[in-house]
């Protein structure tokens, strides 16, 4: 009996000095995805511990209070260490950028298309204006994924939108046409 007495004792002895010891500091972390212009909630939020160098700027978890219903100011991926500078008025898409979504059919699109892939959007007219005896030229334009979602209704198309130079965002929203996503690689 005194030996489990000794070995409980110790246990939680260790735990106090381990907890004590524990360098880690409460900080705010996102608890989903966000969206930039998106005014913050406490569910949005939630607390980890870190050790973090001194230059890493987090948002201690004692902040929460003074965080809810602040705006982001870019978009946060999910788990990410909240900082001071993600806080504040919409910073995104930069000037000159635009985001736009595209609808894409099946087979239009490559199968590993991910957020983050370098795309060419093609735009491909489907008939040709009547009077004209030119043949509509496809739009094309460079872009990256910024996020791929299964359109709302029974189609199969994907919802694809793109972070895009502002200019080239215009004309491919003003195009009429098949769109045809090509992922290009990562080295240009």
């Amino acid at each position: 009996m005194l030996a489990v007495l000794l070995v409980l004792g110790f246990a939680l002895a260790g735990a106090v000095v381990a907890d004590r010891v524990d360098s880690r500091l409460p900080v705010l972390a996102t608890a989903h995805q966000i969206n930039a212009g998106q005014v913050l909630t406490a569910a949005d939020l939630t607390t980890v511990r870190v050790a973090a160098d001194s230059v890493v700027a987090t948002v201690p978890a004692a902040d929460r209070g003074s965080v809810v219903g602040r705006t982001a100011a870019v978009p946060l991926v999910a788990g990410a260490l909240l900082s001071p500078a993600q806080l504040g008025p919409a910073a995104w898409p930069a000037a000159g950028q635009a985001v736009v979504a595209v609808g894409v059919e099946p087979g239009r699109l490559p199968s590993a298309l991910a957020p983050g892939s370098r795309v060419l959007v093609l735009v491909i007219p489907t008939s040709t204006p009547t009077g004209t005896g030119a043949a509509p030229q496809p739009v094309q334009a460079e872009a990256t994924v910024w996020s791929l979602d299964e359109a709302g209704d029974q189609s199969g198309d994907s919802v694809v939108s793109l972070l895009i130079a502002e200019a080239d965002g215009r004309r491919v929203a003003a195009a009429a046409g098949e769109v045809t996503l090509v992922q290009l690689g990562m080295g240009r």
